[in-house]
């Protein structure tokens, strides 16, 4: 008999820290699993954000690209209008206009500033039969990307929702100018392609 108790004793004291070895081995492939997850979420996150970065980056780049193209065609042909690429380009945006548009109706309406309305200040556009003066050519930019996208409520009719050769032919139509949007979009193919494509500055290594 006491061998027994002596044998049920020796057991127990056995099977108990076999259970505790047991469930603490447990917790620790838990923590371990909670950590992989936490780990996978924010590289997930992690990515995902880079990859924001990147796609940013990259329209910067284009933004720029497009406002040196500008620039440079102004500039190779002496034209007093160079500097204002990154204006037009954020004004073509704004107005979803192509961003060659306004440079070239520029170009064709005065030699790029070069041969501006007299009459009033700042007007290298033609606009209005240039009876309409400017404080600046950043503000006659501004006037004719507003119209010419259909943002102006009183000339919206003439411009929203229409093509770029349908904006020319409104803005100076076939029956005043023959051929005025064929010459505009001409200059427009001079200054660049429609997309520009660019190599970005910033790489990231972004893994799955």
């Amino acid at each position: 008999m006491k061998n027994n108790n002596l044998i049920r004793f020796v057991n127990s004291l056995v099977f108990l820290p076999v259970m505790t070895m047991s469930f603490s081995l447990s917790g620790i492939n838990n923590i371990g699993t909670s950590q992989n997850v936490l780990a996978q979420k924010i590289n997930i996150e992690t990515n995902g954000t880079l990859a924001i970065n990147k796609a940013l980056a990259l329209e910067v780049e284009a933004k720029k690209a497009k406002a040196e193209a500008i620039d440079a065609y102004f500039a190779e042909r002496n034209m007093p209008l160079k500097g204002v690429g990154m204006k037009m380009v954020e004004e073509a945006e704004k107005n979803n206009l192509d961003w060659r548009l306004l440079p070239a109706i520029a170009v064709r309406e005065s030699t790029g500033g070069k041969n501006e309305c007299k009459r009033v200040p700042n007007n290298a556009f033609g606009w209005g039969s240039c009876k309409i003066g400017f404080e600046s050519n950043e503000q006659a930019i501004e006037t004719v990307a507003k119209n010419l996208g259909g943002n102006n409520p009183n000339t919206a009719h003439h411009y929203d929702d229409k093509e770029t050769k349908e904006i020319l032919q409104a803005y100076n139509p076939p029956s005043i100018v023959l051929r005025y949007a064929e010459q505009v979009m001409a200059i427009m193919d001079v200054i660049g392609e429609p997309e520009m494509t660019v190599t970005p500055l910033l790489t990231y290594n972004i893994s799955t």
